[in-house]
């Protein structure tokens, strides 16, 4: 789903030895969006999200998971550590997914105790 939402993703992806990883292939995924970005070549990246929201809404707790830890916090972790604000992806995401985005910052924030925490609170108000 990710390289039929962002094909320019392909050649990263066969270059990588880390396939198997892929927490690894996740963060080779941010640089590779990060560089898109800054180069205003942002046309992937409303697909990309539609694939990351199906990920979240349609995925076992394997691959949820993976669309948070792996791609928004890599998302997040990469593109923080530059002069790029990662709020400027997060604009291209869907609604569940941009509550998952919002518990990867009230975790990193110290808000809530683990991702999904704030989440799970107002599941049981």
């Amino acid at each position: 789903m990710i390289l039929e939402a962002c094909p320019s993703f392909q050649e990263t992806w066969d270059k990588s030895d880390d396939q198997e990883l892929l927490y690894v292939v996740m963060g080779d995924l941010a640089r590779h969006l990060l560089a898109l970005h800054q180069s205003r070549q942002t046309a992937e990246f409303t697909p990309l999200c539609e694939a990351i929201e199906r990920l979240h809404l349609d995925g076992d707790g394997y691959v949820r998971e993976l669309a948070t830890i792996g791609i928004l916090e890599a998302i997040q972790n990469v593109w923080g550590h530059t002069e790029t604000d990662p709020a400027e992806f997060c604009r291209f995401l869907l609604p569940e997914s941009r509550k998952w985005w919002k518990e990867l910052n009230d975790f990193r924030a110290g808000k809530i105790p683990h991702v999904g925490a704030g989440l799970r609170n107002k599941t049981n108000a």
